[in-house]
């Protein structure tokens, strides 16, 4: 018995940085597909070299638009990525081999972050995330950032490493931190998120020290010790923000705009 046909399903816009990478690593796969939200570069021509079914929809939000593609997939099982993740040889067989008689509805991968300019130390810990999945028992989430894979049954774990390449440099990884703390305000406010002056002054601290320590990137050195900073910053972002906003809507409300 063969093993279950694969779709590898990709986003996509102006990606072409990234992209050639992204899909020579999956070339293997029965199915590519990729959707598209408005590219002008040559991500395109990239994606037909490759033979990817390509295509194309306005921008709906990072999991809208993620679940969108996964519906495009014509095989039950799916390995979804970004479009600035890759993945090298090594990973062949283990994905083949969690396909030839899946035990779980959905497995996680390893990540691995480029950080400015060297990759996270080895000795750094790997987040994890469902990637390879059956898409008749798996739906995105509905967070407008940090999206995920949401699976209903059993979740296994492969010894497969995603390499994801992200924001080339500080000035990405800061604009980053700033449009996703944007993003993130309508959730947190939905959740009535409180203690806001205090969260301002101690989370950022426990962030950093949490990414910078407990999760071992001073083991990279400057780099990991910049990203932990840059960490930090984004966590104060999303609560002065919503600060910002509760302290506007108070203004309001009181007919205070001085």
């Amino acid at each position: 018995m063969g093993r279950e046909p694969l779709s590898v399903v990709v986003t996509t816009f102006n990606s072409a940085a990234t992209l050639e990478a992204c899909l020579r690593g999956v070339s293997w796969a029965d199915e590519i597909v990729v959707l598209d939200s408005g590219s002008a570069d040559a991500g395109m021509a990239i994606a037909a070299r490759y033979g990817a079914r390509i295509h194309a929809q306005p921008f709906a939000g990072y999991s809208a638009q993620k679940q969108a593609a996964i519906d495009l997939a014509s095989h039950r099982w799916v390995l979804l990525l970004d479009s600035d993740e890759s993945l090298d040889e090594a990973s062949i067989a283990p994905l083949q081999q969690a396909l030839l008689a899946p035990t779980c509805a959905g497995y996680q991968l390893w990540r691995r972050e480029w950080q400015f300019w060297r990759w996270q130390s080895r000795r750094a810990r790997l987040n994890h995330y469902v990637r390879l999945f059956d898409r008749q028992r798996a739906r995105m989430s509905s967070h407008a950032v940090h999206e995920e894979v949401q699976v209903d049954g059993t979740i296994g774990v492969l010894d497969v490493v995603i390499d994801h390449h992200g924001e080339p440099d500080i000035s990405g990884r800061v604009g980053k931190a700033d449009r996703y703390s944007s993003l993130q305000l309508p959730d947190l406010a939905r959740r009535r998120v409180g203690g806001l002056r205090l969260r301002m002054v101690a989370y950022p601290t426990v962030a950093f020290l949490r990414y910078y320590l407990l999760r071992g990137h001073w083991r990279s050195g400057w780099a990991g010790f910049i990203a932990a900073r840059i960490h930090a910053f984004y966590a104060f972002l999303k609560y002065a923000k919503l600060y910002e906003l509760e302290q506007r809507r108070s203004k309001r409300e009181t007919g205070d705009d001085q």
